[in-house]
Formats: C-alpha cells, structure tokens, sequence
C-alpha cells in the first residue's frame, strides 16, 4: 500500500484535505532535516511509518475533543504533535522540547502548512503553565520520571484526561515503576498493532494515565 492507501484503510474519517497535509510532511521534513538535523537519516527512509503513523496511533485509544488544549512534551521533530494536530484541527496543542534548533523546524513545518491551532516553544515542561487536558509524549524518559514533570499541567477531572506515552518493547518494569509513581491514576496499555497491522508496530504501546 502507497501512503495514502494506508490513511484511507487504517484512519477512514480524515478528509482529502487533513490527508494532502500528512501527505506532506515527508517532503517538508526531508528539505528541513538536510539543513537541521531532528529525524535520523536512517528513520528518514521509512519516516511515514515511523513517525507519521506511529503519531496518530495515540488516537485509536486517545480522544481528542475539540476545544481541549493538549501538551506534548519533548516533542523533538514534532511527533506525536504535528500529526495529531492536523487530524484534530479543533483541538489546540502546544508542543516544547528544550533543543531551540527542532523547535525552529517545527515552527516552520507549522507555517508552511499553516496550522492555527498549534504552536512550539523552547521551554521545559517544569516551565510551562497548567490548564491542559491531555499530555502526549513520545519516549521521552522512563514514565515514571515523566509522571512528576507534567502531573500538575493536568487536571485529570475528566473522563479520558490524564497522560498518554508511546511506547516500546517490553515495558514490565517501567509499568510497575509507574504504578508506584502515580498510584491514584488508572493505567492502560494498549498494543498498537491492534490498530495499525504493520510488522513495525508489533512491539509499540500506547500508554495512558487517566
């Protein structure tokens, strides 16, 4: 399957449009990584799969509802943000990482897809104010070192509020370690080829705190 056959057979509801800007991110990101270097040039050479995809994965087990404003921390390159903003453009998402030089990609992929409701900073998630509804991060640290970071951006009042991680391997110990950390929140663990039946994804997981 081409990209654009795996967009319409794994996540139907996104319009022509949404499609052509995802679509589009591995153009953008090739010209920008040869000048600041923020995707491995080896994850370049599956960079759909690797990063758009595993990007929206979050939202086979996440909601993301309009009017949320979410957070995603240590955002590198802008994943899992920038996809997920695209899918959801009437949900707000900050993305900071504390690296300056992938934060100036980010803000230019935005700009040249022009995406109003997403915005990057270079800050550290110890600096950012509170008030969001979901955390979203992508293998940024052990869970249970993230969980204190971020805990109080979060309310967690909602149903399906909290932080959400994408994850791999085996996460037995991280787990526990977690549960330890965070022992009033609700964990999940969810498999990602459950959604998306690709041979990258067999040892991928979402998982949430809520």
């Amino acid at each position: 399957m081409n990209h654009k056959e795996q967009l319409q057979q794994w996540f139907p509801d996104l319009t022509g449009a949404r499609q052509e800007q995802l679509l589009s991110l591995e153009p953008l990101y090739r010209h920008w990584n040869a000048m600041i270097n923020v995707v491995s040039r080896k994850d370049m050479d599956a960079f759909f799969t690797h990063h758009v995809l595993h990007s929206l994965s979050m939202s086979c087990f996440v909601e993301f509802h309009a009017g949320w404003k979410v957070l995603d921390v240590g955002t590198g390159g802008g994943f899992p943000g920038i996809p997920l903003a695209i899918m959801f453009p009437e949900t707000e998402f900050v993305l900071v990482d504390s690296i300056g030089k992938k934060i100036k990609v980010v803000q230019e992929v935005i700009q040249a897809l022009n995406l109003k409701n997403v915005k990057a900073e270079t800050t550290r998630a110890e600096l950012v104010p509170a008030g969001f509804h979901l955390v979203v991060s992508r293998a940024v640290t052990r869970m249970a070192n993230f969980y204190p970071w971020v805990k109080n951006k979060v309310s967690f009042n909602g149903e399906n509020q909290g932080i959400a991680f994408l994850k791999g391997g085996d996460l037995a110990e991280e787990l526990a370690e977690l549960k330890k950390t965070a022992p009033t929140r609700k964990i999940h663990e969810y498999a990602i080829s459950s959604c998306i039946p690709d041979p990258f994804f067999d040892t991928k997981k979402v998982i949430t705190a809520f």
